[in-house]
This record gives structure tokens, sequence and C-alpha cells, in this order.
């Protein structure tokens, strides 16, 4: 995600999923009598297809649906508001027409905007160093020691990483509202510390605790979101959080811009950060618990409450029809990190943590890190032009993102923005390789850098956030993100520490060429390991995914 996000090219592909999932077939298909109608009873309810009676149905399309609640999650094309059925060894078709939903008397737009929050500090506090670090260098003294002023900007990362692990484990305990709280303290006082630092020392664990604050944002903001949005628009919600990464990131370049006229606004850049932070911890103090969790803590009217607000008084027995079957029959207690790694579980959580890892090692941040130094090799000179270019494509391909994740699907704008990257890659690489393309090797190198965030932010960059919430069973939902997430955290760092002497040994045209092939690797597993989840409920796709809950 910038360093952590960015997203991919068009959703069009319209690759159609294949049967193979986290799961086989056989193994779904053995389910016994009562899981098939535990899950008959949730292709009962509007929220798991988008508005569907069975009252209206024969009884042998009943008995056909049960099959849909096993195999049908496996689908991509299938549309949030039509059912799908999957013969043995045929296409997806529809069965059954929708029906419309009546208007819901909830709202929960006013509380992923709460959450986003969280997000618009992520990007922030990543992005902000980048302008102000030569000037905060300037004043702290440490100009030309290029070691402490690496410490500076790493620091931030090593403190997400610690973040990103930790807040899985508070969400659990504390619920995600409270979380979101509790978070807002290192953010706070993080950004205070770096405002006011007078050494570098101060500025450094300034920079950590910020680090700690944007590692648990990371983690929590996309989880929340999955678990209170209504599932027809659950993607578009959930890509959300990474648009405002990106205007996070924007924001912190913009807040920069009095620099040159005045050298210690630095401070006051720092200093902004406490504004959205302190109205985080506000704004949650109102929002809404998350009605699965509340569920889960066994406490079902708070739930109901919950929901009431989120999606209207209408849908509240649908909803808690919902949690229930998912749990039904359940009596385990909270995963711990080690049920992580079962044989139950790990197939989930490695495709979560691999593609976390794809999205880094594909090179994003070090394109975004190292972009300006890329143009004035390939003779442009203007930074403002360089990040310009760099933010618009971001913010841009991940406003398009947000349109296309409902209706394309997941796995869909995956495929297509690691394809993007791969080619973006490809151009990269050539434009400096190639002695024919040397006259055009300045506008080789802006082109290819601005398709290669453009694509990165149409799928990379949002999609992983939004997938993984949904793929996780609600007993290790909060921790695997975590894992995932920390999969990312070590991996930006790693690539930060590394990727200038990897340059200078092996030359920026193999390195990108090296990242065309994970680009391209990325593709074959996404195509083979990754299932769609558009238009599903959270409960159906666990009912689907682990049987055994």
């Amino acid at each position: 995600m910038q360093a952590t996000s960015y997203a991919s090219v068009k959703g069009g592909f319209g690759i159609q999923n294949q049967r193979k999932g986290l799961l086989g077939f056989g193994e779904l298909r053995n389910r016994t009598s009562s899981g098939l109608r535990s899950t008959l009873c949730m292709a009962d309810r509007r929220s798991c297809f988008g508005g569907l009676s069975l009252s209206s149905v024969a009884m042998g399309a009943e008995l056909t649906r049960a099959r849909i609640g096993v195999d049908g999650i496996f689908g991509s094309s299938a549309r949030p508001r039509s059912v799908k059925a999957q013969a043995s060894d045929q296409d997806l078709e529809d069965l059954v027409p929708s029906r419309p939903e009546g208007k819901s008397s909830g709202t929960v737009l006013p509380y992923v905007g709460v959450a986003c929050l969280g997000a618009i500090l992520f990007g922030y506090h990543l992005g902000v160093v980048n302008g102000s670090l030569e000037y905060l260098s300037k004043d702290l003294g440490i100009a030309e020691n290029t070691v402490l002023q690496g410490w500076v900007v790493s620091t931030l990362l090593a403190g997400a990483t610690v973040g990103s692990f930790t807040g899985g484990a508070l969400a659990d305990k504390f619920g995600r509202t409270r979380t979101f709280q509790l978070d807002a303290i290192p953010l706070t006082i993080g950004a205070f510390l770096c405002a006011t630092a007078q050494s570098v020392q101060t500025m450094i664990v300034g920079r950590l605790l910020a680090g700690i604050g944007i590692g648990i944002s990371s983690a929590i903001v996309p989880l929340y979101i999955s678990e209170i949005s209504p599932t027809e628009i659950r993607g578009a919600l959930g890509s959300v959080n990474q648009l405002f990464i990106c205007i996070g990131i924007l924001g912190a370049l913009v807040a920069g811009l009095p620099l040159a006229a005045n050298p210690s606004w630095w401070r006051t850049m720092f200093g902004i950060a406490i504004i959205p932070s302190v109205l985080l911890a506000l704004g949650m103090a109102i929002s809404p618990e998350s009605p699965r969790w509340l569920f889960q803590q066994g406490k079902v009217s708070e739930s109901e409450k919950s929901i009431k607000t989120l999606y209207g008084k209408e849908r509240v027995a649908e909803v808690i029809n919902d949690l229930s079957t998912a749990s039904q029959g359940s009596v385990e207690p909270e995963a711990n990190w080690f049920d992580l790694f079962s044989s139950r579980y790990w197939k989930v959580v490695s495709v979560g943590a691999a593609l976390f890892l794809f999205q880094q090692l594909a090179g994003i941040n070090a394109v975004v890190y190292y972009s300006t130094s890329v143009f004035r090799s390939a003779g442009i000179t203007s930074d403002v032009a360089a990040s310009a270019l760099v933010g618009a494509a971001n913010v841009f391909g991940t406003a398009v993102a947000s349109s296309l994740m409902d209706r394309q699907g997941r796995k869909s704008l995956l495929i297509t923005s690691f394809s993007g990257m791969a080619a973006s890659m490809l151009l990269l690489s050539l434009s400096f390789t190639w002695k024919v393309l040397a006259p055009y090797s300045g506008t080789l190198a802006v082109l290819g850098t601005v398709l290669y965030v453009l694509s990165f932010s149409l799928g990379a960059g949002p999609v992983p956030a939004l997938l993984l919430p949904e793929i996780f069973a609600s007993r290790i939902r909060a921790k695997a993100v975590a894992l995932s997430l920390g999969t990312h955290w070590i991996s930006n760092f790693v690539i930060g520490l590394y990727f200038l002497s990897v340059v200078n040994k092996f030359g920026i045209s193999s390195v990108y060429l090296g990242f065309a092939a994970v680009c391209t690797l990325a593709v074959l597993y996404i195509a083979s390991k990754v299932v769609e989840t558009k238009g599903r409920s959270l409960e159906e796709i666990e009912l689907a995914l682990n049987p055994a809950t």
C-alpha cells in the first residue's frame, strides 16, 4: 500500500474464475446433510445473494441452491443481485431473478468515513517525511548523516510492523471501535513529538509511535469497514480505504508546498496529523461496534442495535439469522496465533500473506520512493511534476477501482492490475537498455511509471486489504489480517532498506525486469489460488471456505 497502495488498469478482462479454490470441491460436497440445510438457510436470505426469496421457487430449485452455498462462491461471473448455480462441468448460469430490496432506514457511510480517518493518517505519515526530510535534517543537525536520516524514514515502517501484529489482538479483545480509540493515542503522541522535536532521538521516538499507530490502522480499518458494510456495496466501500490512503499521501505532498518559503514549516506538517487523530477517537466514540464482533461475544442485543443503526430495523432479523447460521454448532474459543498455521486455516491465511508479499515485491514502493531519481536520470528535473503525475495517477486509478470492485470482481481486477504492472515494468526496463529507444527515454520513463502506478491502484493496491477480511473466517479474521499486513510491512521495510544497494549492483534495468517477473508470477498465482467474493455475504463465504466452522 503506498508503501502500500496504488491499483491496476481496468477491470475488463472478464476472466472467469476456475473451479479451483482454497478448498477442493470434493471436500465441500462431502458436507453433512445438516451442513447443507445450514447453507440452504443462508441462501434464503437477501444478504447472501442480494435479494432472493425462496417462497417463489420450486422445491427442485431449493435443492439446487443448497449446492450454491458450497460451489457458487467460487464463480467469478456472479452478479451481486442474482443467484448462480454451477453444474458439474459447466459455466455458472442464472437460476432465479433477483428481487429488489427496499430502501434501508440505516446508514453506514458516516461510520465508514470516520474509519477512513485512520486511512488518511496512514497515507499522511508515509508521505510527510518525503518533502520535510531535508529541512528537519538541517534543524536537528543531521544534514550530513545519511544513516540517521534513514532511521527517521524507516523507523515508521518498523513501528508499523509492530502495530500491524498488535492491531489484530486488540481488535479481538476490545472490539473494533475501542481499538480505534486506543490507536489514536500513539498517533497523537507520535505526531506531537515529531512536531516539537529538538533532537533526532525525539524525532525517531515520535516516528516509531506514529508507525505503531498506522500499523494498527492498516489492520483495523479494512477489517471494520468489511464487517459493517452491506454485501452489495462492500467492494466499493472497502476500496474507499485505499482511496483515502492515497488522499493522505497527496495531502502530505500539498502540506509541504510552503517549505521553500518557510523552512521551519516542517514542524507544522507533522503537527497537522494531530487533528485527524483526535477526530478519529471522538468519531469512534459515537460509531456502532461491528455487529459480527458483538455477536461473537454473545452480546446479541447490542449486535441488533448496531445492525439497526447500520442497515435499518427492517434488516435486523435477516442479519442476525445470517450470523446465527454462520456460527451454528460452533462453540470454539477465539483463535490463537498458532491456529493460523493449522491445516484447517493455512490455505486461506497463506493466500493473504502471499497477496501482500506480491504487492510489495512487485516494486510499488521502489517506484514511489525513487520515481524522482528515475525521472532525473531520464532528463526530467521537476520534482513537483514527477510527484504530481504519480499522485494523480494513484488517486485516479483508485477512484476507478472503487466503481469497478462490485461489478468486475476482486479476482479480475487483481489479474488485470498485475498484468499491467508487468507490462509497465518491462517498458521501463527496455527504456534504459535499448539504444534505439534512447531518444525517447524520458518520455518512456514517465509513461512507464505513470502506467505502473495506475495499474497498481486499480487492483494490487486496494484489493488485498478488501479481500482478506472477506475470505478469513470470523474466528481468525482479525489475527489473520494482522499477520498478512505484518508480511506487508516487513517486506516493505526490507525493500526500502536494500533497493538502492541492489540497483547499484545489478542496474535499474535488471531490477525492473525482476519486478516484471514477480508481477507475472502473481498473475499465475492469483488465477489458481484466489477466489471471487463479490456479491457474497461474509457469513456465506465463511461457510463455503471453512465448512468445519
